[in-house]
């Protein structure tokens, strides 16, 4: 096993979404493929993207953002040193949020998370994406999302209806009362609440901000 000042100069350190209850890791907003497209359409959920603007925009997170978005691509053909950086740097956590900026390069990108995953079997991990094909692909080609893992399949509009796709939990931004996301109560902050993690629970909707 590596040491984590290894993982990191290989995958780039983790990021620390301040309302989680653990790390993540994220990428350019301007690097999501279908996201990059939904910024130009009024009404999406990535009009006004949160990623683009910000502590995002900070010239010491640019660095670190690109980092880790080019060790994610030079792992396409290549997968097992950023599988076993990111293993070595998320093995402690107790939940991980996969790209709080950023998204889904490929089917094999998610193939690669789901290795990470099945050797990290004491954390729970949470994924949204709304790259919708790629989740197909990978499941086409036989690929089996494990236990600790919730893909969670992102709407692309607001006040949208939430993707249906092989029974994959959901969320879906909402502009009334019936966002069940607790944040905007709490200081914007998971605080005790952990249904993006939970693979039972079918949608979580998120109010607009």
């Amino acid at each position: 096993m590596i040491t984590i000042k290894e993982a990191q100069s290989i995958a780039g350190t983790l990021s620390n979404p301040s309302k989680m209850p653990g790390k993540g890791t994220s990428t350019p907003a301007s690097k999501c493929i279908t996201g990059s497209k939904l910024r130009d359409v009024k009404g999406s959920v990535c009009e006004g993207c949160y990623a683009m603007k910000g502590c995002y925009t900070f010239s010491n997170v640019q660095p670190a953002l690109e980092k880790r978005f080019n060790s994610v691509i030079d792992s396409r053909d290549n997968p097992e040193p950023w599988i076993n950086a990111m293993v070595t740097m998320i093995k402690r956590q107790s939940f991980f949020r996969w790209h709080d900026s950023g998204d889904l390069q490929g089917s094999w990108h998610l193939a690669n998370i789901v290795e990470v995953c099945n050797r990290t079997p004491n954390v729970k991990h949470w994924i949204p994406t709304r790259e919708y094909k790629m989740v197909k692909d990978y499941i086409a080609n036989g690929g089996i999302i494990p236990s600790n893992l919730a893909i969670r399949l992102s709407a692309h509009m607001v006040n949208g209806t939430a993707p249906s796709i092989h029974n994959l939990p959901t969320s879906t931004v909402v502009t009334d009362d019936s966002a069940t996301c607790p944040a905007r109560f709490q200081d914007n902050s998971c605080g005790d609440c952990r249904n993006c993690w939970d693979t039972s629970i079918t949608n979580v909707s998120y109010h607009k901000h």
